[in-house]
């Protein structure tokens, strides 16, 4: 079949859509702690209220997208997007943001499970590799973007700036909470996005072997498989270190640096986020050289050398380390998922399914880390995340894959 590049270009669309809506949430919390003064502990059940929709609806949306197909799935989590976006931005508070925000998390599950079959069948199996890699980019720059929006409004809302945007969000927002001007972006940029997709055409996709999710025998036989298991930690680890950091460092370098959240601190969380998809590049060419495994080993090394660095350091090493930690972290999902993948011969659909179930990682891990801060601060609960990384760093060591990555022996190796 021809490749549809409009549909290319409208999953490429969505991706960037997903890392907006799902990665602002770092840089906000301090605002959100002062806003409703909160305590740290409270604080962290915000991103549990997210991702724990990722342990909820990641296997049922498979089912569901078989059912409904992609195009009713797409809208119907683009409007969960609208709802909770739209019911935090009218009813600020912090009850309210964690029935938002798990509304949001249950639609941006049900987009993870869409968005790769439709992007094989829509490109062409052959474009697919270099497709998925042009979505990462698109997830990338969402992430490095959306901060820097945050920064722009709070600190222009409610000044002499008297733009279209400004002016509209001024009408909408109070003055003393001004980072809820993001949740009607979001709600406008997700309402957009429901037309888009409404008008749109897609191509049917037949779903492969190994992209079918099967929540019944399959299931069960892949869960009495200790390596499933120990995969599924692993995609657990790195999604909860991942936003351990990203949900703390703004607050961390507020509290033991004072740092500017909105400034500063937006400004460094960026910068994770656009060091880690800079990672997923370097990472591709090192993956044409080096075996998966010894690739995973030396970033996670990286990364534990970094968050040491960040969380020990003077302000300035802090400040270049934070977004160092992204730079390591980069090639750990890849290279997890595709030795989790590499080491079982069947169901892979369902094995996806379960491993997607581990980005819950990130509900887990920034509330643990939130809770032991409460007894012994930021900086000690943070350490934590070793804990993680070195589950991580541990998959470099035990994981024997049935099927290794492919490598160069010589140059000409390149070209062939």
């Amino acid at each position: 079949m021809k490749p549809n590049n409009l549909i290319v270009a409208l999953i490429l669309l969505i991706f960037f859509v997903i890392s907006f809506l799902t990665n602002i949430l770092g840089p906000i919390i301090p605002d959100i702690i002062d806003s409703f003064t909160l305590s740290i502990g409270l604080a962290g059940f915000l991103p549990f209220s997210f991702f724990v929709a990722y342990a909820v609806m990641s296997i049922p949306s498979g089912i569901l997208v078989e059912k409904y197909r992609e195009k009713k799935i797409l809208v119907t989590a683009f409007l969960m997007a609208f709802l909770g976006a739209l019911l935090f931005a009218l009813i600020p508070s912090f009850g309210i943001a964690l029935s938002s925000l798990f509304i949001i998390g249950i639609g941006m599950a049900m987009l993870q499970v869409v968005i790769n079959p439709l992007l094989r069948t829509a490109g062409g199996d052959k474009h697919f590799a270099f497709n998925s890699v042009l979505g990462q980019l698109a997830f990338g720059a969402a992430s490095f973007l959306s901060p820097l929006l945050y920064s722009y409004l709070v600190t222009n809302m409610h000044t002499d700036d008297v733009s279209a945007i400004i002016t509209t969000l001024n009408g909408l927002v109070p003055e003393n909470l001004k980072w809820v001007s993001l949740y009607w972006v979001f709600a406008v940029t997700s309402l957009l996005m429901v037309l888009i997709i409404s008008f749109a055409k897609f191509p049917t996709v037949e779903l492969k072997e190994d992209e079918k999710i099967d929540a019944g025998s399959s299931l069960k036989e892949l869960l009495s498989d200790k390596m499933v298991i120990l995969y599924f930690l692993g995609i657990f680890c790195y999604v909860g270190t991942e936003q351990g950091i990203a949900n703390w460092t703004s607050k961390f370098l507020q509290d033991y640096h004072g740092v500017d959240p909105a400034t500063t601190g937006a400004s460094v969380i960026s910068y994770f986020w656009g060091l880690l998809t800079v990672g997923c590049l370097l990472g591709l060419v090192l993956l044409k050289f080096f075996d998966s495994r010894k690739v995973l080993i030396f970033f996670t090394s990286g990364a534990i050398i970094a968050l040491l660095a960040a969380l020990f350091g003077p302000t300035q090493v802090a400040i270049i380390s934070f977004p160092l930690t992204g730079f390591f972290a980069s090639v750990m999902w890849s290279i997890i998922f595709s030795l989790a993948l590499n080491s079982v011969t069947k169901h892979h659909g369902t094995f996806s399914g379960i491993l997607c179930t581990g980005i819950a990682g990130g509900a887990v891990v920034p509330l643990v880390v939130g809770g032991i801060a409460e007894l012994v601060g930021l900086k000690v609960a943070m350490l934590f995340l070793l804990v993680t990384l070195g589950y991580v760093l541990s998959i470099g060591i035990w994981a024997k894959p049935l099927v290794t990555n492919a490598t160069v022996k010589n140059i000409r190796d390149i070209f062939n």
